[in-house]
């Protein structure tokens, strides 16, 4: 016991030495490029290297001396001291970053943050703060390409998954909405969230790539969107170019990842009967894509016009949030009255308008007259009648010498991805 518990001592003190000289080394070298980045200003240093390790040393022996912590507490006051001194000093030559009195404070912690968490919780602070210090280039890229208003959406939209969401009812309160009002806001944030990494890496990363890295990302955002701008685009073309093919078919080949992932999230119970269908679909269509696109590379070209809307605003949100009720409610009132056979005749009539509300409320909604197989055919249903109807855009809107091919493809995988959902529910198996 005696062995364990100096083996546990030294364990602790070494990763509190340890960590506080690399954190005034890293300070060190973030203040040597500053001050070269910033010639003409005259930089200060709260001590060096080693400063910063012995307040690391301090913090663990003071926290160690009196487990009430108020040893720790008359170091942490003696120390707020030396950093205000040093602050005015520097305010005194009209310098106020306050950066190294808070790095200063929080290598002080890392001692009581060894004594009393895990191993692992000192090195996340500690990585914590060594990519604080080295993000000062990727924050000032941020600065200068992401609108302020982007921002502040993602603010509102985390206040909503981060404190609404929790407190929503987890029980049904009508009875004509199968699904509780908690279960309809983790619905709406999972696909928004979904929808919003496709959209940031399309807008801010990944603006000017081959056609197929924009249908893969447009896939996350709305496949049937990625499809219509691209098959514009083909009429605008002076000589066919296969990349905007591959671009339109693998969207399609992502929407069928996306119904899997919604399916992870939001009912797992599915996975066993829809993992097969979804993840072969997607990667078919995704290895088509791939082939296509390596008979013709096109030029790069902004994709970031595909999603013009940010999915995380809130109007947007909560349009999609009274859609998805709707038609949980439909959803509902077919299954009643006309059972499973209405059901697929449901999803196939959905697919040609915005399929995630009706997933969502497939995977979220309390169906107990249904079994899971005729939910899972639900979800193939509705992806291939919505393939159907981006084979038709296709065909409307693009240049036919072009988008024969992805309007044949999409009509096949359409009928493939119908004819398996009908096959799992068993719907013409009576």
């Amino acid at each position: 016991m005696i062995h364990s518990l100096t083996s546990q001592t030294w364990l602790q003190f070494g990763l509190v030495v340890v960590s506080g000289f690399l954190t005034g080394l890293e300070l060190r070298g973030y203040l040597n490029l500053r001050s070269r980045e910033e010639p003409d200003k005259q930089s200060f240093s709260f001590g060096t290297s080693r400063t910063y390790t012995f307040i690391a040393i301090l913090g663990y022996v003071f926290a160690a001396l009196d487990p009430t912590l108020r040893v720790y507490l008359v170091g942490l006051a003696g120390l707020l001291v030396f950093f205000a001194l040093f602050y005015y000093h520097k305010l005194q030559h009209r310098r106020s970053g306050a950066l190294q009195p808070l790095i200063g404070l929080l290598v002080y912690s890392y001692g009581p943050a060894a004594l009393l968490k895990s191993p692992w919780f000192l090195i996340l602070l500690f990585v914590s703060v060594v990519f604080i210090l080295n993000a000062r280039p990727l924050a000032h890229w941020l600065i200068d390409r992401i609108a302020p208003h982007e921002m502040l959406t993602l603010a509102k939209f985390l206040l909503i998954a981060g404190v609404i969401l929790p407190l929503l009812p987890r029980e049904i309160v009508f009875s004509f909405i199968p699904a509780s009002p908690f279960k309809i806001g983790v619905g709406v944030i999972v696909i928004s969230a979904i929808s919003y990494v496709g959209y940031i890496l399309k807008k801010y990363f990944l603006k000017r790539h081959g056609y197929l890295v924009t249908g893969l990302l447009g896939g996350l955002y709305s496949s049937t969107a990625t499809t219509v701008v691209l098959a514009k685009k083909t009429r605008r073309m002076t000589r066919p170019n296969r990349t905007l093919s591959a671009g339109m078919i693998a969207a399609s080949g992502v929407m069928y990842l996306r119904l899997l992932l919604l399916v992870l999230f939001l009912n797992v119970a599915l996975l066993r009967l829809s993992l097969l269908p979804l993840l072969s679909l997607g990667l078919l269509t995704l290895v088509v894509a791939w082939l296509v696109d390596k008979k013709g590379r096109g030029p790069l070209e902004d994709s970031s016009a595909v999603a013009d809307s940010n999915p995380l605003e809130l109007g947007a949100a909560f349009l999609f949030a009274f859609l998805f009720v709707v038609i949980m409610i439909l959803t509902q009132q077919v299954i009643l009255h006309y059972g499973k056979s209405g059901l697929a005749m449901l999803s196939f009539a959905v697919g040609f308008t915005d399929i995630d509300p009706f997933i969502l409320s497939v995977l979220g909604g309390h169906f107990p007259h249904v079994s899971m197989q005729e939910l899972t055919g639900a979800i193939l249903i509705a992806a291939g009648s919505n393939n159907i109807l981006k084979a038709g855009y296709t065909a409307i809107f693009g240049k036919h010498a072009v988008v024969r091919c992805v309007v044949v493809y999409l009509v096949l995988l359409g009928l493939v991805s119908i004819g398996w959902g009908f096959f799992i529910s068993g719907t013409f198996l009576l």
